[in-house]
């Protein structure tokens, strides 16, 4: 048993609910986060993502349930529980008025620290995110990827037990994204216990050691990445796009392999067990497009939420 599994949870919720007004956003799940651990709660739109991190972090009450971070009640011990946490929000909360070192110390100040002991942890991590050169620079100066580097340094000011990351890399470049996973490994290795939001799928099979695949309000599957797809999703993906005039024999062919087959406009993903099979098959029916590839975590999510867009936060 490794040292995560065998710990108490840092974060438990039981039967946890929010409702606004008539609208059920969590309705009634449970989950641990164990110390050191990086978990993700991924989810379509509206699924409750945000309404969980936002009773997590003690900025909006529990309708039914509890939930506890390190042993503390949220809605009794909110205070506590503030001091415990750092968040990186998903929205820009820096103040431009004011330089990048200058944005840490006030921060720092929040967490009752002397000017001189946030200027110390303001510059280790700056170093830390390689923001140092930029430290006397006004916040308008950075670049986007540069913001949300210094938004999870001023969230790590006060060393906290739980690290809030809420979609922490939407709207950056890919260049940006990649510098952000690896600060944020380097943080895991640190034994950092992080608590993620994100729509991508990349990011939380990189980053996270399980995710909790959320939607309509419920949990509908915890665990590894891997171990997910590896369960719910087959080994590999085939991805059809029928010719124009062998439509008829494409279909005539995957009903024939009794696989399951998805439709998303003119692509069908055949999900299989034998993909070597599939494509001789397929390819006799002369598509227009035919590759295999692994499945991922995408897919499983597409599977389990549908490929339908949905509106909404």
């Amino acid at each position: 048993m490794s040292a995560v599994s065998a710990a108490a949870p840092l974060v438990t919720a039981r039967g946890l609910v929010k409702r606004y007004g008539a609208l059920t956003a969590v309705a009634g799940i449970d989950f641990d986060l164990m110390p050191g651990e990086c978990f993700g709660f991924l989810g379509p739109n509206g699924a409750g993502k945000s309404s969980v991190i936002r009773m997590t972090q003690c900025v909006s009450p529990v309708t039914a349930g509890a939930i506890t971070v390190d042993g503390l009640t949220v809605g009794v011990d909110d205070r506590r529980i503030k001091a415990l946490v750092g968040v990186c929000p998903q929205e820009d909360s820096l103040d431009e008025d004011l330089t990048v070192i200058e944005n840490l110390r006030v921060y720092g100040g929040y967490f009752g620290y002397s000017r001189r002991e946030a200027q110390r942890r303001g510059e280790g991590l700056l170093e830390f995110f390689h923001l140092a050169d930029r430290r006397g620079a006004n916040v308008r100066a950075l670049s986007g990827g540069m913001r949300r580097r210094l938004h999870i340094a001023r969230a790590l000011i006060n060393e906290p037990r739980l690290l809030i990351l809420d979609e922490p890399t939407t709207g950056l470049d890919p260049q940006a994204r990649h510098v952000i996973w690896q600060r944020i490994r380097e943080l895991k290795g640190r034994g950092v216990t992080a608590l993620i939001t994100t729509h991508y799928m990349e990011e939380a099979e990189r980053l996270c050691d399980r995710v909790a695949l959320m939607d309509q309000g419920r949990i509908l599957l915890t665990g590894a990445p891997g171990e997910l797809v590896r369960a719910h999703v087959s080994g590999e993906v085939i991805e059809l796009i029928p010719g124009g005039d062998g439509a008829a024999r494409a279909a005539r062919a995957m009903a024939e392999l009794g696989d399951t087959v998805e439709e998303a406009g003119d692509t069908f993903f055949i999900y299989t067990a034998d993909p070597a099979r599939a494509m001789r098959r397929l390819g006799d029916a002369n598509p227009e497009s035919l590759s295999r590839r692994r499945a991922t975590l995408e897919d499983l999510f597409l599977r389990m939420t549908g490929r339908a867009l949905r509106e909404g936060s």
